[in-house]
């Protein structure tokens, strides 16, 4: 079986708890096509660069799949018609992260760099 890592953005609307429903039900949809869902990532609601269908918002949700080209298009086919998803992405890829995503990542880290950056306040040639 193939590998993919599959995002959907589901409407602001909604709450967490149907956004947790409606993962549970993609990932029985690729179960019952002989797929399986290794990892699954709710990133929260995040705001979107642009407007899509009048949401400024979105629930972010990422899964890792190990399933047949089949049970992805099956998958894609009921998030096309489904009114509560907004957008989807699935990519191919060579292997599975089995880590945290770099969404998941603390933001200690990203803080961490500016830190360095301060110098008093003074410029160089100052």
């Amino acid at each position: 079986m193939a590998y993919y890592e599959s995002v959907f953005i589901a409407r602001q609307d909604i709450s967490s708890s149907n956004v947790e429903e409606l993962a549970g039900q993609l990932q029985q949809l690729v179960e019952a096509n002989g797929g399986q869902v290794t990892k699954t990532e709710h990133w929260g609601l995040k705001n979107l660069a642009y407007r899509i269908r009048k949401n400024r918002k979105g629930h972010y949700v990422l899964f890792n799949l190990d399933a047949p080209p089949a049970a992805v298009h099956e998958m894609e086919r009921t998030m096309r018609y489904n009114e509560d998803v907004i957008r989807y992405l699935t990519v191919r890829v060579d292997s599975l992260d089995t880590g945290p995503s770099v969404m998941m990542e603390r933001k200690d880290k990203k803080e961490g760099h500016r830190g360095d950056r301060r110098g008093g306040g003074r410029r160089r040639g100052e």
